[in-house]
């Protein structure tokens, strides 16, 4: 599939997916959605972490408004279930850890777009706003989801209802993202990251991601029962064996990611 709204790279195990519509602020139209599905099940195939980032000054804008033409022919229900579900689900799920490197200004399906990776890393200057009641909508493509969890029913309802910008230093601050990076390191630290786990131990990577998308839904015990079936697969793996010849013999491991 050839890409006409983002575009791509693979280098040392790093897939790198940059929305490339800088002219709207990357904002999210139908093409966009299905070539973002294809890299990254492509990337899932290939790499060993995937970075999705923005061209511009912005990460992602959110729905492209105009894309259907006008908005009486633009049917959101269907757009969501049919186009942002599979694409929020293929990020959420995905077999290898994935890094949204947020690199300005995040709204609406843009900002929850960005939540749904594995860990968010932003620019200082970057912001995050649930713009969606300023045109008379509520919260999609997951922000209903990720954002109770990650900073509180109180906070959550309070960006959503006053439609506040939230800076990358507030964010980083409430728990919403991970890191909040100075403008001028953001791109070698994004690379340092995105590298440190492409080289590290991918079995493990995916076990973590299981086991804390599974365990808000969980009691203890079934928990720790997760806990116990992913270590024994872990510990069967080449990168276990590997880990702890590193750890002995005093010097870093070459984890394969099997």
């Amino acid at each position: 599939m050839s890409y006409h709204t983002i575009t791509t790279d693979l280098s040392e195990g790093i897939a790198t997916i940059t929305l490339a519509r800088p002219q709207v602020m990357n904002a999210l139209s139908k093409q966009m959605r299905l070539e973002m599905l294809d890299a990254l099940d492509q990337a899932a195939a290939t790499a060993r972490v995937i970075v999705i980032t923005g061209s511009g000054r912005a990460f992602c804008s959110g729905q492209d408004l105009m894309d259907a033409g006008s908005l009486a022919s633009l049917d959101l229900e269907r757009t969501l279930n049919d186009e942002y579900v599979p694409l929020i689900t293929a990020i959420t799920n995905c077999p290898v850890p994935t890094i949204a490197a947020v690199n300005g200004a995040a709204a609406g399906a843009g900002a929850n777009l960005a939540l749904a990776a594995d860990v968010v890393i932003a620019t200082q200057s970057a912001s995050f706003i649930q713009a969606f009641t300023r045109i008379g909508l509520v919260p999609d493509a997951g922000g209903s989801y990720w954002l109770p969890r990650q900073i509180g029913i109180a906070r959550a309802m309070g960006a959503m209802l006053f439609a506040d910008k939230i800076t990358a230093d507030q964010a980083a601050a409430w728990g919403m993202i991970y890191e909040s990076i100075p403008d001028d390191a953001f791109a070698g630290h994004v690379r340092a990251r995105a590298s440190h786990l492409a080289n590290g131990p991918t079995m493990a990577y995916r076990g973590v991601k299981e086991m804390l998308r599974a365990s808000p839904g969980n009691d203890l015990m079934t928990q720790l029962s997760l806990e116990a079936h992913l270590q024994g697969k872990c510990g069967a793996s080449e990168d276990f064996r590997e880990g702890v010849a590193a750890f002995l013999e005093k010097r870093i491991a070459g984890f394969k990611g099997r």
